[in-house]
């Protein structure tokens, strides 16, 4: 699959303001994406102690990398808008 060039339009400077709101947002996806993992590996660890529960905990396993990988690609969207980087 060939991957999309972004560029900025111009020169791209940021304000003390954007570094901050970059962080937050920075912030945010990192606790996002390790909420996700940590629930992977409590449902993992609770299905081998109790193997008799992996049905029941099978759908929070399996839906973790999808919220893990949403988590990622909103961030991606808000950093190119803030950026200002467009698809080529």
């Amino acid at each position: 699959m060939m991957q999309a060039n972004y560029k900025p339009a111009g020169p791209v400077t940021l304000s003390a303001e954007q570094i901050v709101v970059l962080h937050q947002k920075l912030r945010t996806m990192r606790h996002d994406v390790n909420g996700h993992l940590a629930n992977i590996i409590a449902a993992a660890e609770l299905m081998r102690m109790r193997p008799e529960t992996a049905a029941q905990r099978l759908p929070l396993l399996l839906d973790q990398p999808h919220k893990a990988a949403e988590s990622i690609a909103e961030f991606s969207r808000e950093f190119e808008t803030l950026l200002g980087l467009t698809r080529e």
